[in-house]
């Protein structure tokens, strides 16, 4: 089921989705040690799952303490999550990398079309720093594929980057400028400027570097600064191999093959699709680890789908890629 499942997904439309998750959840149950044994410990008979809402999620945390494989594999990659030296690390085994590529590029054209209309600029220093980021490799394939002489990393030359969005926007480029949001406000504070042809993409993340504020007032500061009428947003994590992209206002869309729902934080077992609660998702391109994640985020889901973000709940770590507080 795994190779004709990963050929099929990614042409999964919005009404196929219950049906090709609940064929996945049946998968990973059987093929999932760590799974079957989380769904068993609640003392869930799988035969009664007919509703996506009904899946059992598995929480996020597993990932750090455990080894979470559908099938045995030796991985293409393992990637890891950011935080602080004290904490445990959230680790992704990925089995074939060709889905995770096949996942962000469709997502990215889905909602910016073809990398190659764009020259794309990584200010990721505190991903760069570090081995196994999954974001770094996502933004390094978009780099390659927008073939542009000035797309690139960059860690720390803000001089230089800022010389080089004013060169771009004189000759008009539409550019994509996706950073880690500590970085951005950086960049911001210190090159203030207009950009008429760039798009600024947050990715989350103040990881102690500043105070943390509300994404509301990111957004402010960085339409203030950079002379922008609005700030896009990537939600995405090391758990997941799917994003989510916002074009304003932290109003976040997911691709056909990624859902968000929220439960209730008084009882987890209770999921719905739309209203405020605790974010559970599904990936369907997470064929060969867990479909089906209870994350720590807090968010308001509303009644197209679309979703937003308000917070962390009081007893999860700090993660790199949503830190933005209510």
């Amino acid at each position: 089921m795994g190779t004709k499942f990963a050929d099929q997904v990614f042409a999964i439309d919005r009404q196929g989705f219950a049906e090709s998750a609940l064929d996945l959840f049946f998968f990973q149950y059987k093929n999932n040690a760590i799974y079957q044994a989380y769904v068993d410990s609640l003392s869930i008979d799988p035969a009664h799952i007919q509703t996506i809402d009904k899946i059992p999620f598995l929480p996020i945390d597993f990932f750090k303490t455990h080894t979470v494989k559908t099938t045995a594999f030796e991985p293409e990659i393992i990637f890891e999550s950011s935080g602080t030296t004290r904490e445990m690390p959230s680790r992704h085994f990925v089995k074939n990398l060709s889905i995770y590529k096949k996942s962000f590029t469709r997502a990215f054209e889905q909602f910016y079309n073809k990398p190659d209309d764009w020259c794309i600029i990584g200010l990721l220093p505190s991903y760069l720093e570090r081995n196994n980021s999954s974001l770094v490799f996502m933004v390094r394939e978009l780099i390659e594929k927008s073939r542009h002489a000035q797309s690139g990393f960059y860690l720390h030359e803000y001089p230089q980057l800022a010389d080089t969005l004013q060169e771009l926007e004189i000759g008009k480029q539409k550019t994509l400028l996706i950073g880690v949001t500590f970085a951005l406000l950086d960049f911001a504070d210190q090159f203030s400027m207009r950009l008429d042809h760039t798009v600024v993409m947050e990715t989350g993340g103040m990881k102690g570097r500043r105070k943390e504020i509300t994404r509301t007032e990111l957004h402010q500061q960085l339409k203030n600064k950079l002379g922008i009428s609005a700030v896009h947003s990537e939600y995405g994590m090391t758990e997941l191999l799917s994003q989510a992209y916002s074009k304003a206002d932290g109003i976040f869309e997911t691709p056909p093959w990624m859902r968000v729902l929220v439960r209730n934080e008084d009882d987890p077992f209770t999921v719905q699709p739309n209203g405020e609660g605790i974010i559970n998702i599904i990936d369907l391109a997470n064929i060969y680890s867990s479909a089906f994640i209870a994350t720590e985020d807090i968010g308001k889901i509303h009644e197209d789908g679309r979703f937003e973000v308000l917070g962390r709940t009081d007893t999860s770590d700090i993660r790199g890629c949503s830190q933005l507080v209510v």
